[in-house]
């Protein structure tokens, strides 16, 4: 069934993109099937990044429900729950997207350790015209069948930005809960680990990385500034 449904469908999308838009180079095609695998759950990573940072942003007024009901566990809970709902926020957002995405992820990993060897294409659809040569490298510099550390130093620099733009603005003399903390903690470690997972893999998965932390990284700027809009809009409406 993932061979089927996940595997297969995947390693024809990228030679079909490969055939066709892709110039018939394979980093370029890669970011194609990328760009393609985020605007098709963009409506999932959409809900589950706001919920993220709104989460974030709660903090604030999660830690004064918690200094105000320190003494009663379930009013607590309960008033916590409260605000969540006010926001339309779900706190299992994240936990959830991870369940989706995963599959995806593993399928996209496969197609790449995998590698192109002459019997994989044994798994191309009829209507897929299989290519005469397939061209490895990207824009001719970066084989991306061997271990790039070209890939591996962008994709954490843009994972180590990703993460950086997730924390809240920390404000003079404010105490940082621990939850905050461990974010902030975490913005530095997440790079770290970027590199550790991508060090000893082909290149085709650091662009892959790469880009899904652009596309992340896009998708935050729009969302912040979406969320700072309504805001201003909330706080100037209060004001009059």
């Amino acid at each position: 069934m993932f061979q089927n449904f996940l595997l297969t469908p995947l390693f024809n999308a990228l030679i079909f993109l490969y055939n066709t838009a892709g110039f018939q180079d394979l980093g370029i095609s890669i970011i194609l099937l990328t760009a393609l695998i985020r605007t098709i759950f963009l409506p999932l990573f959409y809900k589950s990044t706001k919920n993220q940072i709104l989460l974030q942003r709660l903090q604030p007024e999660i830690q004064k429900i918690q200094h105000n009901h320190k003494d009663n566990k379930e009013k607590q809970a309960q008033a916590i729950m409260d605000l969540y709902k006010k926001h339309d926020v779900n706190p299992l957002s994240g936990f959830l997207m991870i369940l989706i995405q995963l599959p995806v992820l593993i399928a996209i990993y496969q197609v790449f350790l995998n590698g192109f060897a002459p019997e994989t294409f044994s798994h191309l659809y009829s209507f897929i015209t299989k290519p005469e040569y397939l061209n490895t490298t990207f824009l001719g510099l970066i084989d991306l069948q061997k271990r790039s550390i070209l890939m591996v130093s962008l994709a954490a620099i843009a994972q180590c930005l990703q993460a950086y733009q997730m924390l809240p603005k920390k404000q003079k003399g404010q105490e940082l809960s621990a939850p905050e903390q461990m974010g902030r903690q975490m913005a530095f470690i997440s790079p770290l680990l970027t590199v550790l997972i991508l060090f000893n893999l082909p290149g085709a998965i650091g662009i892959y990385w790469l880009v899904t932390s652009v596309y992340s990284i896009i998708q935050q700027v729009y969302i912040n500034k979406t969320l700072d809009i309504k805001t201003e809009k909330r706080e100037h409406h209060l004001i009059k």
